[in-house]
Parts: structure tokens; sequence; C-alpha cells
């Protein structure tokens, strides 16, 4: 998860979210759907000069704001794309979006999560090539934990769940991704507190190094401090406004990159991790 970013999915903030109301889809007081755009704009090209290639999903008026995290209706394998299943109901259209942009780009359609099995992609980790973690909790659920077991076990791969805190209620979104950030193969930025202790466990016993986010900016976020994307090892983007957490990041060796987010990823709990789905790591 933290290899040169070759190739990934994105969607536009100005389609996805031109009509979208706060209320509606558990948006923040900061939520403007303009600014948002402008924001959003502002990472795509901080992700098209680290080298990716951004394929883009339609720009229909389809009145799906959420489908601008394109991390979470698809998980990539080497076999080929897996389409989700949302917790969310507001989001359940969105991995038919994917299946057609995967036919589009010619990418094999491994398997589909069905009801009444959810997965959201924020709540898988690859650890290492060969393990799967994934987060149960109130977007996931060992249905489709199961499911996706059974999809990926044929080619050598153990899926691990591993339970989450309901932190702040089942209408916010605490993924597994939201306490954990692959920056390199084997180091991590995390939220310990929040971090299931098996998963700690596992982390440690796989050699990762744990750099730990700031824990008053990780609250004052509502976690999107912690959701960095890495466009190759030690090489991240960040949300802008929380320099202690990037400061560990730099100490473990990082180059840490930000843009502007308070209307788009702090407002609507995403961070530049959700708003991307990569398809090809090197």
């Amino acid at each position: 998860m933290a290899g040169p970013l070759k190739r990934v999915l994105m969607r536009r903030a100005s389609s996805a979210m031109r009509r979208a109301k706060a209320n509606e889809w558990h948006y923040g007081p900061g939520f403007d759907p303009h600014k948002a755009a402008r924001q959003h704009d502002e990472l795509a090209a901080l992700v098209g000069a680290s080298g990716a290639e951004i394929e883009w999903l339609t720009d229909e008026d389809d009145g799906l704001a959420d489908s601008v995290f394109t991390h979470d209706p698809s998980l990539m394998s080497d076999q080929g794309a897996i389409l989700l299943s949302m917790g969310k109901v507001l989001r359940e259209p969105e991995p038919a979006l994917h299946g057609v942009a995967f036919t589009r780009m010619g990418i094999p359609v491994l398997g589909s999560i069905t009801a009444p099995g959810t997965v959201e992609g924020g709540d898988c980790v690859w650890v290492d090539a060969g393990t799967l973690a994934v987060g149960r909790g109130v977007r996931t659920n060992e249905a489709g934990i199961r499911q996706l077991a059974d999809m990926l076990a044929p080619h050598g791969i153990s899926v691990l769940g591993f339970d989450l805190p309901l932190w702040q209620g089942e209408e916010a979104c605490l993924h597994l991704q939201s306490v954990i950030s692959p920056l390199a193969s084997d180091l991590a930025l995390v939220y310990a507190p929040l971090l299931p202790a098996a998963f700690y466990q596992l982390l440690r016993a796989r050699g990762y190094t744990l750099v730990h986010g700031d824990a008053d900016e990780f609250h004052a976020s509502n976690g999107l401090s912690l959701n960095v994307l890495a466009t190759a090892p030690r090489q991240v983007i960040a949300v802008a406004g929380f320099p202690k957490t990037a400061a560990a990041m730099r100490a473990a060796g990082c180059s840490v990159q930000t843009f502007e987010a308070d209307a788009l990823c702090i407002a609507c709990e995403g961070g530049p991790t959700c708003l991307t789905r990569p398809i090809l790591r090197q």
C-alpha cells in the first residue's frame, strides 16, 4: 500500500458533490461544495505530480456525493479488482460505477461482495502480499469478511478480521484505515489508542515500525490527521494544519506534502487515501 503509485481511480468533487446537502450525507458545518472542489483539484495536482496516472470516474450529475471517496467501493488484488458492498446505504450504487470503470480499463473483476455481506475499502489494509487485515465495525460485517476470505484464499491470501470500537457512533465513520496509514512496507502511521490490540501485535510481529500521530491533532481533525496517502515509500500527501503529526512522519524519514482540505476532508470524514483508489503500484 506504499509502493510507487502508477495508476489511480478518482472522481472530481465538482461533479460528485455539486448538489450535496450536508445534513443528508453527515457532512460537518465546514462543508462547501465549491471550496471542496477547489481543494480536490489541489489534491489531484499533487497526485499527478507524483507520477501517477489518474483515471476519472464519470462526471454525470448522479447525486452520489460520497463517490468522490473512491477508496471504499472496490479493492485491488494482484488477481484483479473486487467490487465491495457498502455499509452506508446512500453509497450502495457506487460499486457499480467502479465495475463500469474497470471494464473500460480492461481490469479483470475477481468477484463481488453481496448482501448480507458488507465491506468498505477503508476497512482493508494489506499487511503484506499474503495478508489482508479487515476492520469489523459499522461499515464492514462478518459476512462480508467471510466472502472476502473465500475469494482470496485460493490465491494464497489470508484475510484476518479485527474488531473496531464504535467511537463516535453509527453515523460517523471509523474505518480500520482511520487508525493506520502505511508509509512504507515496514512503516506505518498509527493512532494506537483506537488500534485493535491483536492488529497492533500482528504489525509488531511482522517487523513494522510504528509512527504515532499526535493525539490532540487526531481528535481535532476527527481522525483525518492520520489519513495520509503514500505515493511511494516514505513519500506522502497529508491534510494541512497538523504540524505535529507531519513532524513525526518527517522524523521517520518521510517527505510530506500537504493541501488545504477543511471543506473536503475535515468536513466530510475522508482524507487523501479515501479520495483515491490505487489501481497499480510498482
